[in-house]
């Protein structure tokens, strides 16, 4: 009689493997993310030191962590759960950046840019859209970029800005109508 291998662990499993101490679990966990997720923040931000320090303090957290998504009752996904982790991360630490940083005088008297992914999306875009999302509130760009920018769907955009879905799902249809209306 032969033994069929035992199927491999989803990242849950493993999740739930590294809350109760095994390495090997987290190390396998590690393997499986990391590669995609240093894409992921990558495409965020181009500094490396960053996205390494990010990936450090994301991995560090997921050690000290991985009981709060095992002992979850939400089912949510491993996956989902350390994008948000990481997107935390990133967003401290381009403001300890901020805060760290001097600009010169003269910084202060230039133009600011737009965002690359705001231009991206008006670049993508005719004119009088680009100026439409240009005018829309932050949040509600926010999860257009999310949703159609990074083509994620409303339960990741909803992971990746720490918001219920519901929250997700009125900012895109309040984004829609003031964009129907600002090209009307």
């Amino acid at each position: 009689m032969k033994h069929k291998p035992a199927p491999e662990p989803d990242e849950e499993q493993l999740v739930r493997r590294t809350a109760r101490g095994d390495r090997a679990a987290f190390e396998e966990f590690y393997r499986r993310t990391s590669p995609w997720l240093a894409v992921r923040l990558r495409r965020r931000c181009s500094d490396e030191q960053i996205v390494a320090e990010v990936m450090q303090e994301t991995y560090l957290a997921v050690w000290r962590a991985a009981g709060s998504l095992a002992g979850s009752a939400t089912g949510g996904s491993a996956v989902g759960w350390v994008w948000t982790i990481a997107a935390r991360r990133l967003v401290d630490a381009f403001r300890r950046r901020a805060h760290h940083a001097q600009p010169p005088a003269a910084a202060y008297t230039a133009v600011v840019a737009p965002a690359a992914e705001e231009e991206a999306l008006a670049d993508s875009v005719g004119d009088s859209v680009g100026d439409a999302l240009r005018t829309l509130a932050p949040e509600l760009r926010q999860v257009l970029q999310a949703m159609v920018l990074d083509g994620l769907s409303v339960r990741e955009t909803a992971v990746l800005l720490g918001l219920p879905e519901g929250t997700v799902k009125t900012r895109a249809r309040r984004a829609r109508i003031t964009m129907r209306e600002a090209l009307s």
